[in-house]
């Protein structure tokens, strides 16, 4: 990681290497990737609707049991231990997180359950704490690696990736994840283009605002 040269007392307290911050790391990551497990676990043993396939080829379960394991081992290991592109890597994943958060808000969750609190502790820890942790770690931490404007279209390569994957994968088992990806309800595929648009626009959009924010947070360590 390139030297502090601005704000070195505020960066330093907020560093990757600050002791409480790593023992925070480890207990979020630690967190999300226990409920991560724990939702494999259970469709495995026939406890919940899907099977274990299915939930492994879920994007919340995806992007989260990896971004918990990024956690982890930022907290484990010394930030100049780390490559280069960590920081892009953590980028991307609080992204992901962003959009969890958001998709599952807005085009999954049951009317009014995101009022709600009386939920199982996966569903909480996976869709409300780790899309708020990941957001605040990103803006929180130093980091003095900048990124360029190519960044977030690296990082919509996953979603679109995983959209190619579904859709196959769908039409050949005729299961898929998430209702707004199911060509089979009604409205057919018309309905399943015009929603993805929606999210890729969306995707897009976060994506650059996550970008930014990451660069507004790098100019607070360090000078162009």
């Amino acid at each position: 990681m390139p030297a502090i040269n601005r704000n070195q007392a505020t960066n330093r307290r907020l560093h990757p290497d600050r002791a409480w911050l790593r023992i925070l790391r480890f207990l979020l990551g630690a967190i999300t990737v226990v409920a991560v497990i724990r939702n494999f676990y259970r469709s495995a043993n026939g406890l919940t609707d899907n099977t274990l396939v299915q939930s492994l080829s879920q994007f919340t379960n995806q992007a989260c049991l990896v971004f918990g394991l990024c956690l982890v081992i930022g907290a484990v290991i010394s930030r100049d231990r780390l490559p280069g592109w960590w920081d892009h890597l953590r980028g991307g994943l609080a992204f992901y997180m962003v959009m969890t958060g958001l998709i599952y808000a807005l085009l999954v969750a049951e009317p009014g359950e995101m009022a709600r609190w009386d939920l199982e502790w996966t569903n909480l820890a996976l869709h409300r704490l780790a899309p708020v942790a990941g957001l605040i770690e990103w803006m929180l931490v130093t980091m003095t690696t900048r990124g360029s404007w190519g960044r977030p279209l690296a990082w919509l390569i996953y979603p679109v990736a995983y959209l190619v994957y579904t859709w196959i994968r769908g039409a050949i088992v005729q299961w898929y994840p998430y209702g707004f990806l199911d060509p089979t309800q009604d409205g057919g595929w018309g309905e399943v283009l015009q929603t993805t648009g929606m999210v890729l626009a969306a995707f897009l959009a976060i994506s650059l605002l996550v970008h930014i924010l990451g660069n507004l947070r790098v100019a607070i360590a360090r000078k162009a």
